[in-house]
């Protein structure tokens, strides 16, 4: 079907958007993040600490600091089709070259280029969503999309283990390569440009003044304040999990890496449940589409006190609590992103998107190796819960006193 005989972005071609964007999500992130998963085969086979570990999740993302920023810009310019679509192939190619890296310092030249190509998948993907679906169908939609990211986890949970133990982490790579590969064609052969909103990105080249002032205004936005404060808090609990869970449950509950990676996969699992629950009942949350969020940090700060003192060999009570903290530690951004889009003006929604998603990269890069260092030092994955429990209260007080959750007008 082509997108011309569509009415407007509420036509039928809209859910081949959203099947093409969470593909292309599902398919960027698919090894990104599962380094977690691989990551104890990996420090096995080059003798690293686990500092150098999480060292390894930050190469991946220290270019989406300004990657993502560059990648706003270009969204509020240029087809999503060519962004998305291009930073995907970039994911693919760094990760197939990082399957034949020589050692430690190579491996993460690689990640670090993977991490270019991945800032376009986040905004990109979601501004997709944002220009197809009205607002009441926004939140719904853009959880689905949102769930590519941990049904990537998942699946490479389910998957790499195998490949790692049978023919080696870099066989991972590949597939990993071989997946984002994939998700790019997809993503560049069915994208279309919603019917009569082509204008859109011409009109914010062709006024820089009103483009200034649109991002002044985003940045003016005490939401926006919120928004950053939130997403930094949780996206640290969200990484502190993905990267640490197996590690944790291997060394501290005595659990081999295959069933710890398996209870990884049911908190990611999870997480893509959350995602589009979540962000479903924030599209009818009378109290707002901010509200969901609230409640997220609330639950991630219950679920990692009660991490540190549940016994762990007990499988089906560390399940059911890895299950709550990917439920809530990941399914919170389907219902952050989806506000983050609609409080920018319609002519910035790739700015606002970059910009809180930039933020966020500033933990996602701190978090694990800070993480490991402080294991490293103290012997114990403790004081790392403890932390992100309290920098995830601290958000939850500091954010909920101010919160302006009320939906912002269609």
């Amino acid at each position: 079907m082509s997108v011309d005989t569509l009415s407007g972005p509420t036509g039928g071609y809209r859910w081949m958007i959203l099947l093409v964007a969470t593909v292309a999500q599902t398919s960027a992130c698919f090894l990104v993040q599962g380094i977690g998963v691989i990551g104890a085969f990996v420090q096995r086979d080059l003798h690293l600490t686990t500092a150098q570990v999480g060292l390894l999740i930050s190469a991946a993302q220290l270019v989406p600091v300004v990657g993502l920023l560059v990648a706003g810009e270009l969204l509020d310019r240029h087809s999503e089709r060519l962004v998305v679509g291009g930073g995907t192939l970039i994911v693919a190619l760094a990760l197939l070259g990082a399957s034949l890296a020589p050692g430690y310092l190579a491996l993460l030249l690689f990640l670090i280029v993977v991490g270019a190509g991945y800032s376009t998948a986040q905004p990109g993907g979601s501004k997709s969503i944002a220009r197809w679906f009205a607002t009441s169908q926004r939140g719904f939609a853009m959880g689905i999309r949102q769930a590519g990211l941990p049904l990537g986890g998942a699946l490479s949970a389910a998957i790499l283990p195998s490949f790692a133990n049978g023919l080696g982490w870099r066989s991972s790579l590949a597939a990993g390569g071989l997946v984002a590969l994939l998700g790019a064609a997809v993503f560049l052969v069915f994208y279309r440009t919603p019917p009569g909103s082509a204008h859109d990105n011409r009109s914010s080249a062709r006024s820089p003044r009103a483009g200034t002032a649109a991002r002044l205004s985003v940045l003016r936005d005490r939401s926006m304040t919120n928004i950053m404060v939130s997403g930094l808090s949780l996206i640290s609990v969200q990484y502190g999990i993905l990267i640490f869970t197996v590690l944790y449950l291997h060394e501290a509950g005595g659990m081999t890496i295959e069933r710890a990676a398996l209870l990884l996969f049911a908190a990611l699992a999870a997480g893509v449940a959350g995602r589009v629950v979540l962000a479903l009942w924030s599209d009818r949350a009378r109290s707002g589409r901010y509200f969901p969020v609230l409640i997220c940090m609330g639950a991630v700060v219950v679920g990692l006190v009660l991490l540190m003192i549940v016994p762990l060999d007990s499988t089906p009570v560390v399940a059911s609590l890895v299950a709550w903290l990917g439920f809530f530690g990941f399914g919170w951004y389907g219902p952050w992103v989806a506000y983050t889009a609609e409080i920018a003006p319609p002519c910035k929604t790739g700015f606002a998107l970059g910009l809180a998603m930039a933020v966020n990269q500033v933990a996602v890069i701190v978090a694990p190796p800070a993480l490991g260092l402080l294991k490293d030092t103290t012997g114990s994955y403790l004081p790392g819960w403890g932390t992100l429990a309290a920098i995830a209260l601290l958000a939850l007080i500091a954010t909920a006193r101010r919160a302006r959750t009320g939906h912002r007008p269609a």
